[in-house]
């Protein structure tokens, strides 16, 4: 049985994606997958046995070009590969019209969510079996039923998610070196964690005598990552990585802190254990999930907003968390909570 995935970005729910596929592997007899992702996350589902065949889209590169995009040699390669094949299933995954598109262009029975299901109701359109599949559940447990439910499997979605991934597959940058890894950087202004709690967490960590590894993509993360490396004699700033560099680092990681971010939810298909650290944002529906998880949550009133911009106003002193739904998840509840990981 032969099954296409459409499922394109981000990093979160590519991964979110990888538990739905371990079910159908071991419900199903002979089942394979190809999947369609961002070219910038194809690597992941390489990683997963039960996926056979990578089909990258540069949407996000073509989205700024849309109709010389449209008609470029790249998009109709990309297609063609997308039609090359007839499917015994076509899943949508994602619920986006975006998806929806991409699905409409395969060849194969087009499932996807229902519109009172989907995040883009009008996504449903393009699908003629259409799923309904409660909103108010994690994004992992949501696609492990959609899956099931097209497939035809009774599926367990309460049990812990397995990722399908191994450790061992990945080298150990550092053999015999345990070492905690800080996930500083974030998309939106208000999920960072201050920069004075991570130093003081990091002159914490080097009281006890163990090694942080500190990744930074842009260049504004890697001057936060200097400064938080500058304040110990233990913390490392990791040269640029690559999606298989970064997860070599995070498996064998004696355990990480992070903001919410897409790479703490790859700690946790790793059974990396990891602190996951929500201000504005919350982790009962995208949250990170799996073996060793612990999610800090803020409990001032404002929380979790979801905005990209604090409504609230500046605190006039030196030591207060900006933002402040930040102040009391302070360094010393974090270090409780990682001692006993350590």
């Amino acid at each position: 049985m032969r099954i296409l995935i459409i499922k394109t970005s981000s990093l979160g729910d590519v991964i979110h994606t990888l538990p739905a596929i371990t079910d159908a592997v071991n419900a199903v007899p002979g089942i394979s997958f190809d999947w369609v992702v961002e070219e910038s996350f194809a690597e992941i589902p390489r990683w997963h046995t039960g996926v056979r065949k990578i089909i990258p889209v540069a949407l996000r590169r073509w989205r700024n070009q849309k109709i010389k995009a449209i008609w470029s040699k790249e998009f109709l390669n990309f297609v063609k590969s997308l039609r090359a094949e007839k499917y015994d299933y076509v899943i949508d995954a994602q619920g986006l019209i975006k998806s929806a598109l991409l699905t409409r262009l395969a060849r194969g029975p087009r499932h996807g969510l229902h519109s009172e299901s989907a995040r883009e109701p009008l996504a449903a359109w393009a699908y003629k079996y259409k799923h309904k599949i409660e909103k108010e559940q994690h994004a992992i447990t949501r696609v492990r039923k959609l899956f099931a439910d097209t497939l035809g499997y009774r599926c367990n979605s309460e049990s812990q998610p397995d990722y399908g991934l191994e450790a061992g597959v990945f080298e150990n940058p550092v053999p015999g070196l345990p070492y905690v890894v800080f996930l500083h950087g974030t998309t939106w202004t208000t999920k960072h964690w201050p920069e004075n709690y991570w130093c003081d967490l990091a002159r914490q960590l080097e009281q006890a005598g163990v090694q942080i590894k500190i990744p930074a993509g842009s260049d504004l993360e890697r001057k936060r990552a200097q400064r938080i490396a500058a304040t110990t004699s233990n913390a490392e700033v990791l040269p640029p990585q690559d999606l298989r560099g970064m997860a070599s680092w995070l498996a064998h990681a004696r355990a990480v802190i992070a903001v919410d971010t897409g790479l703490s939810h790859l700690a946790a298909a790793f059974s990396v254990p990891c602190i996951s650290m929500y201000g504005p944002t919350a982790p009962g529906l995208t949250g990170a999930i799996g073996a060793g998880q612990i999610h800090l949550k803020s409990k001032r009133i404002c929380a979790p907003c979801l905005r990209r911009r604090c409504m609230e106003p500046e605190i006039e002193n030196d030591n207060a968390a900006e933002p402040p739904c930040f102040s009391d998840i302070a360094p010393a509840r974090v270090w409780s909570s990682l001692q006993p990981l350590l």
